[in-house]
């Protein structure tokens, strides 16, 4: 086996799946487009995504690519391990309904075996437990012994490795393929096998066979379009082909890596602690060089912050090996030369790239020279104190807050005699990562939680009182800008609020937070959104509109009572909504997330199919007769042990805490909800959905009006009724004769002019029957004309065609200078002694930049050359020639 370079079989494979008809496209940007489930690329399919699921249709229904990725996940992880990484290229050949598994399965096998030259004794495929068919493909066809191929089965909890899925929606078995890197890399166990967690048994290839749909309950209907995902890390393909120990030591990692060591001064492999920093260093430069490519920035927010976090720790692991000045632009230039040529925007922004990252490890520079000043002072408290151990709240805070090293914190106070509560400090961390985790899962991205809140002293917190009222009177303790925590806002200053009692309700569950007002002896703070933040407080953003405040102020703080009463309807209404379309579509439905606001309600939901005009009229009408009852709303809070017990539906995957909030109303709806409702279901007035679509595979969506925004829709509704009439010139009475009368002129002038167009399209023809040519015994009569559609094309063809009586027609029409109609017919008689239009057509239709088939009596196809049309024309002579 040829060794390979990452570039070669980054090229080899995407030639290889042109070759079998595949579109090469261009690995996306790591921004997601339209996708705000993803903060950053991840998968070399989630680019695709659309395409899978039908919202998009696919350039081709074969598709390669290289996807350049990056996953977070296992951060902590990195350079500790030498599998770990959060940058890598993902090989992928797709299919959306077109191949399957023969062709998948045998072009796995031929590539590794013929184009790479891996020995196919060392090669060893998987499937899934029951997958029968990719078991035969494997050894009836590929050649492969049986005794080769493992089986993995389902464990105790259902979940298999080699099946994928995630939840309801499509999904399917899975195919890898394992190579045997031979004892040296084994365990050295006697039975060491595929699925044995060393090194041995290298999976190099996953071919995932999107077959079913699930309703995530692990009940699987069949797919009408299955399709092909094809994924295969580029990094781990070289691993194998090139033979070396890691993915560190393949031809372009290693490059990174030995300038790392050329810069700091090191050996690779001869301090485990060194090294550590050497593979993190490699692997976050990577990073961060093809982040800065695709236009992020650093920032304390979103993917902005996985790149400063990710350069950040690139720059302190660089101080760790003794590294001076700035060195990441340096390492990002040997990225950019050696990936250049699969991804050339690196080149045509180096620049950008350069700038980015020495910009930002300055910063960081400054940022460790400031945790050193605080540091000095936590020091000085220590002393004055008299305590020798620093509180481990504070050592992370300097960590969190300024990117302060802890392993720096422990080895500084160590010289002068001090220690640090470790146990705190990782009890903080955890806390940490477990209010990010809760935040990604809200919000989609890593790194929500970095913001200016999170340095408020995690002692303040807030208590909401607003079940109960809409106004009342607090004490400010902390203020803050979009940036830093403040003591003052001044008059047009932009900022938060926090108080220690609010009566405004923060956004949660679904439910947009409130708005109004923050007053303090004439001072107003217009609040335009109100934000749930973590430790129990609440943050109420707006602006100062006149006055000032000051940390400690006693203000009076006011609801928008109208748009908080809206917005209860409509959270209420929701509610309703859930257990109706239990009722009406099955016990199947589970909330898959939701939007309250004043104007409208947004609901989403599990449910595979879209639902008929039937069902949403059945919804709505038991959703209306709820509120008509009338019931009362009943709040109650229970032990969660004590709440399950009544019945209540939980939020699917939400987190709660030991006691939780149950909304009752009377026996037709029970749910956990800390959210605001009305106090009767007869408030809500009135309920109507205005639409209902899918949002992803398995998952529906409804939005839904209550109260005035009802009266509002039907008052919309008429406006442009009035507004048809107007335009119809009738009357509301006779408005609809009136339009079935226009109908049926504009289907008699329709029909006028068709007859118009078959009189000039004949006109133009003239008479052609004098130009058919004799080929082997059989006429064959070409026409050109210009600006005859298809259906036009296909009158003439079969005027034609009975003139001639006996032979083969062929007409084209140029429209414009960009379009071609491609139209071929035989008559009975020839195509029984075997002439076929579909084929002659196959062959004619590149002529003209196209491509088309059909019957072998009729074929039709479209074109773009116009230039090729009498070309075309002497191809399918030839081609009709070589059927007789």
């Amino acid at each position: 086996m040829i060794k390979y370079g990452v570039n070669e079989l980054r090229r080899k494979y995407l030639e290889f799946f042109e070759s079998k008809g595949h579109l090469k496209m261009n690995s996306f940007s790591l921004v997601p487009q339209n996708d705000n489930s993803l903060l950053l690329i991840n998968a070399g399919m989630a680019p695709l995504k659309p395409y899978f699921t039908g919202q998009e249709i696919p350039p081709r229904r074969r598709v390669t690519t290289c996807q350049k990725c990056i996953r977070t996940g296992d951060i902590d992880n990195v350079g500790k391990t030498a599998r770990h990484l959060t940058f890598f290229e993902m090989l992928g050949n797709f299919s959306f309904g077109d191949y399957f598994k023969h062709e998948a399965i045998n072009w796995s096998w031929e590539f590794l075996t013929k184009v790479i030259g891996m020995e196919e004794d060392r090669l060893y495929p998987s499937i899934y437990a029951d997958d029968d068919e990719a078991f035969n493909i494997w050894t009836k066809e590929v050649g492969v012994p049986a005794e080769r191929i493992t089986r993995f089965y389902r464990d105790e909890n259902g979940d298999c490795d080699n099946f994928w899925e995630h939840g309801a929606g499509p999904c399917g078995p899975c195919s890898e393929i394992y190579y045997d890197r031979g004892i040296k890399y084994g365990c050295g166990k006697p039975d060491c096998k595929v699925g044995c967690d060393c090194d041995r048994f290298m999976e190099v290839w996953n071919n995932v066979f999107t077959q079913f749909e699930s309703d995530g309950h692990h009940h699987y209907t069949e797919l009408k379009q299955k399709n092909i995902d094809t994924g295969m890390g580029l990094e781990r393909l070289a691993v194998v082909v090139q033979d070396v120990d890691s993915v560190f030591d393949i031809d372009t990692m290693k490059a990174i890596r030995d300038k790392i060591c050329e810069l700091a001064g090191v050996t690779y492999m001869e301090d485990e602690h060194k090294d550590v920093s050497i593979r993190l260093i490699t692997d976050h430069i990577r990073s961060v060089t093809f982040m800065a490519s695709d236009g992020i920035i650093p920032s304390n927010e979103g993917r902005g912050y996985v790149l400063r976090r990710l350069l950040r720790r690139a720059a302190r692991h660089g101080r760790t090996l003794g590294i001076d000045g700035l060195f990441l632009a340096k390492l990002a230039t040997t990225v950019i030369d050696s990936s250049k040529d699969g991804y050339p925007e690196l080149d045509e922004k180096r620049e950008l790239i350069l700038k980015v990252l020495t910009t930002e490890e300055e910063n960081f520079n400054k940022t460790i020279d400031q945790g050193l000043v605080i540091l000095s002072d936590l020091e000085s408290r220590l002393v004055k104190e008299g305590k020798t151990c620093l509180d481990g709240e504070d050592a992370f805070r300097l960590y969190d807050t300024y990117g302060f090293p802890i392993d720096l914190t422990n080895e500084i106070l160590e010289e002068k005699g001090f220690t640090v509560d470790m146990d705190g400090f990782n009890n903080a961390m955890n806390k940490q990562k477990e209010t990010a985790r809760g935040a990604r899962k809200e919000t989609n991205y890593m790194g929500a939680d970095a913001t200016v809140y999170d340095k408020i002293d995690t002692r303040i917190t807030s208590e909401f009182v607003g079940y109960d009222t809409l106004e009342t009177e607090s004490e400010i303790t902390v203020l803050t800008t979009s940036e830093d925590i403040t003591d003052t806002l001044a008059e047009g200053m932009e900022g938060t609020i926090i108080v220690n009692k609010t009566p405004f309700y923060a956004t949660m569950g679904g439910q947009q937070g409130d708005t109004g007002v923050i007053i303090c002896n004439g001072s107003v703070f217009e609040v335009i959104d109100t934000i749930r933040l973590k430790g129990g407080r609440v943050g109420h953003v707006g602006k100062v509109t006149a006055g000032s405040f000051k940390v400690g102020d006693k203000v009076t703080l006011t609801v928008d009572e109208k748009k908080r009463i809206d917005t209860a309807k409509n959270h209420s209404a929701t509610h309703l909504l859930q257990e109706a379309l239990r009722i009406v579509l099955g016990n199947h439905v589970e909330q898959a997330g939701s939007l309250v606001t004043p104007d409208r309600l947004r609901f989403d939901f599990t449910h595979f199919q879209p639902m008929t005009e039937e069902e949403i009229e059945k919804v709505e009408a038991i959703v209306n007769e709820q509120i008509e009852k009338s019931i009362d709303v009943e709040t109650k809070v229970l032990a969660i042990e004590d709440a399950k017990k009544t019945g209540a539906k939980a939020l699917f995957n939400e987190k709660y805490g030991d006691t939780v909030r149950v909304v009752c109303m009377g026996d037709f709806s029970k749910e956990f909800c800390g959210g605001t409702h009305v106090s009767n279901t007869g408030l809500i007035n009135s309920f109507k959905i205005v639409s209902e679509s899918g949002v992803a595979a398995g998952v529906r969506r409804i939005e839904a009006l209550t109260g005035n925004g009802v009266f509002a829709y039907y008052k919309d509704i008429e406006k442009k009724y009035n507004d048809i009439c107007k335009a119809a010139k009738a009357t509301p009475a006779n408005v609809e004769e009136k339009i079935a009368h226009m109908q049926a002129e504009i289907k008699s002038l329709n029909s006028e002019i068709e007859s118009l167009k078959n009189k000039a399209a004949n006109e133009a023809l003239g008479d052609v029957l004098n130009q058919a040519e004799d080929v082997n015994g059989v006429k064959f009569l070409a026409v050109k004309l210009n600006d005859v559609d298809m259906n036009e094309l296909r009158n003439l063809s079969d005027d034609l065609k009975s003139k001639i009586g006996s032979g083969v027609v062929v007409l084209a029409s140029a429209m414009g200078s960009d379009k071609v109609n491609l139209i071929v017919t035989a008559t009975d008689d020839i195509v029984k002694a075997g002439v076929h239009a579909g084929n002659i057509i196959k062959s004619a239709a590149p002529c003209v930049g196209g491509g088309g088939g059909g019957r072998p009596n009729m074929a039709q196809a479209g074109g773009k050359n116009p230039a090729g049309i009498e070309k075309a024309f002497e191809t399918a002579k030839e081609t009709l020639a070589s059927m007789l």
